[in-house]
């Protein structure tokens, strides 16, 4: 068997350094291209760096078999709009570097919340569902752009293959709105909401990533635990309570507070805490890939990354504020803080 030279971006941090790791140390891989804006701690690996949206990127593509593109800013801090500049022109750039550069597979990773979540999904959803979230949620609108790309590229250029993985809650040195959500002292349940939770280590997202890179799947494909956790089943295994409101209330509250810029979190982060999102992933079965941890497991992990944390409604507070205001107190000035600014802007437009 041929042994692929692999390249992958955004190879110094995150799962791009767990997987260039894992790469260089694999004797199914010839040698590694590692590309970042910085080096990283992986000395086995070729070094190039550059940002990818620099066409230049081209030129370090050469002899390249398989690009895995991981250099993307999901930041919940970050800037929408420089955020999605940097990951569509990222990408672009990536997808067009690869095809001139002679590369044959390109490997994409987004998420399973490119499915949305909705009311209706079924549970759980097939792989092959139709893709129907929208650009409500931080950074959904980046990656359903992400999976458009991935499917026009071979149209445009005939001989590239592109893989597309998408993880489920992913869990493992990550920051997002949905693991801030274990950071809070009550689970926020929307009355007459059916949440389902399914979870996905970033260890078996490194060593899908490595399936593909190695070619033994292909196409698109979920990555995460088998089975899912109903609602009452978290909060039996976190111990934390839940607080139940009404849909109006919770998502008008969501919406004028990231409005007002209070909370990172648009109001559409809150549907992937109110409706299944769950996955089948049976392509990854069928290729010989199995996950190496439970939901239950991941659930442990996540709860112990987040101890000492405290979030409010997206946000994330000091110790001090946390200690000075309480769980409550911290939730009823958040969106007491809205309600008197809302109230200002109104008497400001009487006078």
């Amino acid at each position: 068997m041929r042994r692929p030279v692999v390249a992958v971006t955004g190879a110094a941090t995150g799962a791009g350094e767990l997987l260039t790791r894992r790469l260089a140390a694999s004797e199914e891989v010839k040698q590694v291209i590692a590309i970042d804006e910085r080096r990283g701690e992986v000395p086995e690996a070729e070094w190039h760096l550059l940002d990818v949206r620099d066409p230049l990127i081209a030129a370090k593509l050469r002899g390249v078999d398989v690009v895995v593109h991981l250099a993307l800013d999901l930041d919940l801090e970050s800037d929408p709009a420089a955020r999605t500049a940097y990951n569509v022109r990222g990408t672009q750039t990536v997808l067009t570097a690869a095809a001139a550069a002679g590369v044959h597979r390109v490997v994409l990773c987004t998420s399973a919340m490119v499915y949305g979540a909705l009311p209706d999904n079924d549970v759980p959803l097939a792989e092959t569902a139709e893709l129907r979230a929208t650009a409500d949620a931080t950074g959904v609108g980046d990656l359903l752009e992400i999976e458009r790309l991935g499917r026009r590229a071979p149209r445009a250029h005939p001989g590239l293959n592109v893989t597309v993985a998408r993880p489920t809650v992913l869990v493992g040195g990550t920051d997002t709105a949905l693991t801030r959500y274990f950071e809070s002292p009550r689970l926020l349940v929307v009355a007459g909401s059916r949440p389902a939770w399914q979870f996905c280590h970033m260890d078996d997202l490194v060593g899908a990533l490595e399936y593909a890179a190695l070619e033994k799947v292909e196409g698109e494909f979920v990555v995460g635990c088998d089975g899912w956790l109903e609602q009452e089943e978290i909060e039996e295994l976190s111990g934390i309570r839940r607080m139940e409101l009404p849909s109006a209330v919770a998502l008008g509250a969501a919406s004028r507070l990231h409005r007002l810029g209070l909370t990172p979190s648009p109001a559409g982060d809150l549907a992937y805490t109110m409706h299944p999102w769950v996955v089948s992933g049976s392509r990854l079965h069928e290729a010989g890939w199995r996950p190496r941890y439970t939901n239950e497991e991941v659930l442990a992990e996540l709860l112990d990354e987040v101890a000492g944390r405290h979030t409010v409604a997206g946000r994330r507070l000091g110790r001090k504020d946390a200690t000075t205001l309480g769980a409550a107190g911290a939730t009823v000035a958040l969106v007491g803080t809205a309600a008197l600014v809302r109230r200002a802007r109104k008497a400001r437009r009487r006078l």
